[in-house]
């Protein structure tokens, strides 16, 4: 749970422990490990949670093959915000709520909030990402309790800025080319350290910065092998793959500078929140000068959008700016589900439960006396049902099976 390691891994570093140690004590299979997860993430999950007007709820999708979905609810109470910086640590969320679906759209994610209000009772905020389903579901929730409100998160904001801003633009989408090129031509030459950074398929704008970073760093480089007193003829091998970055000098420039407007917008809102002045604070942070129009924007657009969440706040409140925890517990979930990740959901969906909140002894003795295996299985049973990967075997099965008769029929047929 805190070291990410595999399920027969974790097995492993046991046996290995107990013979250096001379413990020559048995060490628990991959399964059982498997099993007292489940049954901790259960505990977890379904323990009674202190009904209260503070708590926040943040909520995501995770999505994985196939057309499931599992909606995802992590809480934690506004009395129990840290005092300083507002980043969250896995031990300090509790899993609220689980809903594996088949399909989502916005009536669903409401049924699944009004649900989850027997749990904690109605929430002060809900924050997660401007998923059209989840936006939907959310928005009809906090028309039906206007006690609640709802945050944006700002990461997902600042990527859709980044998206709106480049995805049309010619220089940005044949820069990405040229890299994606360079990259498969030098990944197998001695030039491989040279390569730009892989580039996700999926949530991209959310990490531009290190390709543009890459670009600015490999100009650099160039200039620096230029003047050196060097090899030339290495010089001409790496300007023959790196060379067309000269093209993109000012580019790469307007670019960093676009970038640095909304990182630094997304940083001190996960630093700090959503309060009453926080917009009057945030022009404060990006009060630095800037070159392009398009950067003077975004800063007017980021600061307008900022000063309309501030006004859910209350006086001397704060509310959660960034639902960032979440994606790091689905990043943690997929570590330990390793290649289970790429099959649909599995049973360890509900090890999710178990890798957040505080873990004691005390906590996983009580899960482990009070959750019985059979209570996990009729859990999985009636949520998730047969994974991927088991009707994929179903179905191998059923084609050796015909393959044996086929065999069968061919011999009879030679005789």
């Amino acid at each position: 749970m805190s070291g990410r390691t595999s399920l027969r891994g974790s097995s492993r570093i046991f046996e290995i422990i107990s013979t250096f140690l001379g413990l020559n004590q048995a060490s628990p299979s991959w399964y059982s490990a498997r099993l007292w997860l489940l049954r901790i993430g259960y505990y977890k999950l379904f323990r009674k949670k202190e009904i209260a007007d503070d708590w926040i709820w943040i909520i995501d999708h995770t999505i994985q093959s196939g057309n499931e979905k599992c909606l995802v609810i992590l809480g934690i109470r506004q009395s129990s915000l840290p005092l300083g910086e507002l980043y969250l640590d896995h031990e300090e969320v509790e899993p609220i709520a689980m809903f594996p679906v088949n399909k989502s759209n916005g009536e669903v994610v409401y049924r699944q909030l009004e649900q989850t209000v027997k749990e904690t009772g109605v929430p002060r905020q809900i924050i997660s990402d401007h998923g059209t389903d989840v936006k939907s579901g959310i928005e009809r929730f906090c028309r039906e309790h206007n006690q609640t409100c709802f945050i944006y998160d700002i990461k997902h904001k600042v990527a859709s800025i980044l998206k709106r801003e480049l995805k049309d633009d010619q220089d940005w989408c044949m820069f990405v080319k040229q890299a994606s090129k360079t990259s498969k031509r030098v990944q197998q030459t001695h030039l491989a350290h040279l390569a730009p950074p892989n580039q996700r398929s999926k949530a991209r704008y959310l990490n531009l910065d290190k390709l543009v970073k890459w670009g600015r760093d490999m100009l650099c480089y160039l200039d620096y092998r230029q003047v050196e007193q060097g090899d030339q003829s290495e010089f001409k091998k790496i300007n023959e793959k790196l060379g067309w970055l000269n093209d993109y000098r000012k580019a790469l420039i307007q670019w960093q500078e676009l970038i640095d407007v909304v990182k630094s917008a997304e940083s001190y809102i996960k630093f700090v929140g959503i309060y009453r002045d926080s917009h009057i604070d945030l022009a404060e942070q990006l009060d630095a000068p800037l070159e392009t129009d398009r950067a003077i924007r975004i800063r007017h657009e980021l600061i307008d959008f900022i000063y309309h969440l501030s006004l859910n706040a209350k006086k001397d409140e704060r509310l959660l700016g960034s639902s960032e925890i979440i994606e790091s517990a689905f990043g943690k979930l997929k570590s330990l589900e390793q290649d289970q990740s790429k099959s649909g959901f599995t049973g360890m969906l509900l090890s999710l439960a178990s890798i957040v909140s505080t873990t004691t002894e005390d906590v996983i003795k009580k899960a482990l006396e009070s959750i019985p295996t059979k209570k996990v299985s009729e859990w999985l049973k009636e949520n998730i049902g047969q994974s991927v990967q088991s009707r994929k075997k179903k179905v191998l099965s059923i084609v050796h099976e015909q393959e044996q008769k086929w065999d069968q029929k061919m011999a009879a047929f030679e005789v």
